[in-house]
């Protein structure tokens, strides 16, 4: 999940480096995330036709797919099984739940409304 959370994160016109996106990946998970693991990690994404390789660059782009995979990955785990790990802890106050509330239906709105169209 995480890896797929900074693959989001990641997107910009320019495409990504292996060092940028391995130190989202530190962030994330709060660990040392090693060279190998990430060039291991690329290549499968690669291989899955996830990411691509910018000609004449050291810079990985998604694809269509790619983004569709990060998105819906990043957005099952945001909204189904973090609140079902978080469901042992006790509840947020009322105003602060509504809060969150109010801004996450404003994101889903934003996003609705641009009604981006992916271009590969």
């Amino acid at each position: 999940m995480a890896l797929l959370g900074a693959l989001c994160v990641s997107l910009n016109i320019l495409g990504f480096t292996h060092r940028s996106l391995r130190a989202l990946m530190n962030q994330f998970l709060d660990t040392d995330y090693s060279q190998n693991q990430m060039s291991y990690d690329l290549a499968r994404l690669r291989v899955n036709g996830l990411i691509q390789r910018r000609p004449h660059t050291n810079s990985y782009t998604l694809t269509r797919d790619g983004l569709r995979v990060a998105l819906f990955y990043t957005k099952v785990h945001n909204r189904l099984l973090r609140p079902l790990i978080a469901a042992d802890a006790p509840p947020a106050p009322a105003e602060l739940r509504q809060a969150l509330k109010t801004i996450d239906n404003q994101i889903g709105n934003y996003i609705n409304d641009a009604q981006l169209v992916i271009t590969a």
